[in-house]
């Protein structure tokens, strides 16, 4: 979807007739005018889909804290992601994601022990040579599809924190990107059904094939997947299909957002020469480009909770039951929180305030690994590129779950004093 929106103003919209489910909306669309319409207009706004099944959306700030802050009103125990919207997710209750606490948070705990800022600070030289490796062939004069290698660039950080061999990550982000766009052509196979189903199956088989191995040699590299198998919920240790569920969920959260988040932040400076030039006269601004960023791309555009019990929120009622949907993409771009959203700034002072990573309970685990990846990814970009310019139109993912794109042909000039 376009990053920099046009003015609603322009546009005959008809939030009656607005259908959010709409995959051209995100792959050839522009929803930032629809949702700057549903903040002011109709910040709980319901819609029907042809099928009978409905939802209602919230997209001020505030209400999309509010709905992913508070489990007691809206519940992750039927689903967290828009595709299971209709029928609850058969995971949940086992599934990190879609827990709540207390179950989530004693899971989550454990999992992220290994996952703080002061965890994973010892690997910052690790990251370092990768993103130097990766970016080197982006530094050869010639075009460059930065959307289409960045998708391997979080399995190169990741791969050997998970404890997970090279000649795996390529199938795994083939498997991870049929997840979060099922219907987009570049990684469909068959029905979105079938594509989601196929791509299900082989992460939860990888994961329990894995942890039956090690169970077999009694193995044990100190990796975060090892780290699985020690966890435990209250007094009971997982089960084993516990711990492929959970490692099915960390596999998708270090492969789905960084790569998007990379190539719409790369884009953005391209396309603000003044933002890039700013950044690299002062390498003190990165880690505020990264929130930027982060703000900017909401590579997550939604999450789904679902309504406890009768919700007033301001602009109206969400039902017992009713499927809610969260959407980060206009929470950041909300006005009243952000001055001149629709803006790239990354001198913004505020800019940490964006909730890319979600909020709340579920607040990304894996965030400080992130941002860790993206600041040093950015430091390098900097330091070794003079110039980017975009060399093509990118073609945006065909995704109304994860916002990002499928191609970015960009042509990087080398800095002659790195």
């Amino acid at each position: 979807m376009r990053l920099t929106p046009g003015p609603a103003r322009d546009l005959d919209l008809d939030l009656d007739r607005v259908d959010l489910f709409d995959l051209d909306l995100y792959a050839s669309g522009d929803p930032h005018p629809v949702w700057d319409l549903m903040r002011a207009e109709a910040p709980v706004h319901h819609q029907v889909l042809p099928d009978g099944r409905e939802f209602w959306s919230v997209t001020r700030y505030d209400d999309v804290c509010r709905v992913l802050g508070d489990h007691r009103e809206f519940t992750s125990e039927r689903g967290t992601v828009v595709t299971h919207l209709g029928v609850d997710d058969v995971a949940a209750g086992r599934l990190m994601t879609s827990t709540d606490p207390p179950r989530h948070t004693q899971v989550r705990r454990a999992i992220g022990a290994r996952l703080t800022a002061r965890a994973v600070a010892p690997w910052e030289d690790r990251v370092r040579e990768t993103v130097v490796r990766f970016l080197r062939p982006a530094l050869d004069g010639g075009t460059f599809d930065l959307a289409e290698q960045a998708l391997r660039l979080p399995a190169m950080v990741t791969g050997p924190l998970l404890g997970i061999p090279e000649r795996d990550w390529d199938e795994l982000v083939r498997l991870t990107a049929m997840v979060t766009a099922p219907s987009d052509p570049h990684f469909r196979l068959g029905s979105e059904a079938a594509t989601l189903a196929i791509s299900h199956h082989e992460l939860v088989t990888y994961v329990t094939e894995w942890v039956r191995r090690r169970r077999a040699t009694g193995d044990q590299d100190g990796s975060l997947l090892d780290h699985l198998m020690s966890v435990r919920a209250g007094d009971a240790p997982l089960t084993d299909e516990e711990i492929a569920l959970d490692g099915y969920s960390v596999l998708l959260g270090a492969n789905v957002t960084t790569p998007h988040t990379v190539s719409g932040t790369v884009q953005a400076l391209a396309e603000h020469p003044e933002q890039f030039a700013k950044a690299q006269a002062d390498p003190a601004l990165v880690p505020n480009l990264v929130e930027e960023g982060l703000r900017w791309t909401s590579a997550a555009c939604n999450f789904m909770r679902y309504a406890v019990d009768d919700i007033r929120l301001d602009g109206g009622t969400i039902p017992a039951r009713g499927a809610v949907v969260a959407w980060i993409g206009s929470a950041n771009r909300d006005e009243s929180q952000f001055t001149d959203p629709h803006r790239f700034d990354i001198t913004r002072d505020n800019a940490k305030r964006q909730v890319a990573f979600g909020f709340g309970p579920h607040f990304c685990v894996g965030a400080p690994l992130a941002r860790l990846t993206l600041r040093v990814f950015f430091e390098e970009l900097l330091r070794r590129c003079g110039s980017i310019a975009l060399d093509g139109e990118p073609r945006h993912l065909r995704s109304y779950f994860i916002a990002g794109m499928t191609h970015l042909p960009i042509v990087a000039e080398k800095r002659m004093t790195p």
